[in-house]
């Protein structure tokens, strides 16, 4: 994993990246649709802000964020759509603001956990860096939405390679979020970064493999692409299963986005 304040620095990044999209939007454009069904631009901001509270919650009060899971697990398909609904239904200068001030609380408390510490979460436990790159999958994935519905493109940056480690990271997750067990042999996941380089995840010499374009790899374990979609070349049964469910984030088991048409058989 990269140096938590190199983490945190990008977190950042990632999370101005996306202000600036939103920052001088009309009251009428944050109900613009996004690809995420029956959510909008609204309900995407909504939905960071109330995961960076969780966060918030985690890193610092373990038996408030303890309650926060039981409801979690009373309404395991709706906690999710309702947090955000609840936040999309603010004024959007409120809701901005809200999201602005949860990152910087979040990015303070973050910085001020002492090396080794651990703390719960929704998935496994938590170290800081852990949740900074967790965050940061979020906030790139959500602002993609984001970027989609507003017809903005975004250039890739380093700082994707923070989600294709733990797109990597979480493929037993996948396997155990579906109540499956993850298959033995490991992956080895070779990508070109939008430099030009490569960055690589596993042993060197599994048979299992995944290659391709970082971006590809990154929109497909955040399920912002099918599968069908992206150019990714997987080697063997177990690597080619698991790109058909990956998943980055903690959580029920993501329905992924359909394929577009003329997609790859």
């Amino acid at each position: 994993m990269s140096d938590p304040v190199d983490v945190l620095v990008d977190l950042r990044a990632e999370g101005d990246e996306l202000d600036a999209l939103v920052a001088d939007l009309t009251p009428a454009d944050w109900s613009r649709p996004t690809p995420a069904p029956r959510w909008t631009l609204a309900h995407q901001i909504a939905h960071l802000a109330w995961t960076d509270r969780a966060a918030l919650l985690a890193v610092t009060d373990a038996e408030g964020f303890a309650a926060e899971v039981e409801k979690a697990l009373a309404a395991p398909e709706r906690f999710v759509d309702e947090g955000a609904e609840e936040g999309a239904a603010l004024p959007p200068d409120v809701l901005l603001a809200r999201w602005r001030d949860g990152r910087e609380r979040l990015e303070r408390a973050l910085r001020a956990v002492p090396p080794g510490g651990r703390f719960p979460w929704y998935g496994p436990p938590m170290s800081a860096p852990a949740m900074a790159t967790a965050r940061l999958m979020e906030t790139w994935a959500h602002g993609q939405d984001v970027a989609d519905a507003l017809g903005a493109v975004r250039t890739p940056t380093a700082r994707l390679r923070h989600v294709a480690w733990l797109g990597h990271r979480a493929r037993g997750y996948a396997y155990l979020v579906r109540g499956e067990q993850p298959p033995p042999d490991p992956v080895r996941v070779e990508l070109t970064a939008p430099d030009g380089t490569s960055w690589t995840y596993g042993p060197e010499d599994a048979v299992q493999r995944v290659t391709g374009d970082a971006l590809d790899f990154c929109l497909l374990v955040a399920q912002r692409i099918h599968r069908d979609d992206t150019a990714l070349v997987a080697e063997g049964a177990d690597a080619e299963r698991w790109l058909s469910f990956a998943q980055a984030f903690a959580g029920p088991a993501g329905a992924g986005r359909p394929a577009r048409e003329g997609a790859r058989p």
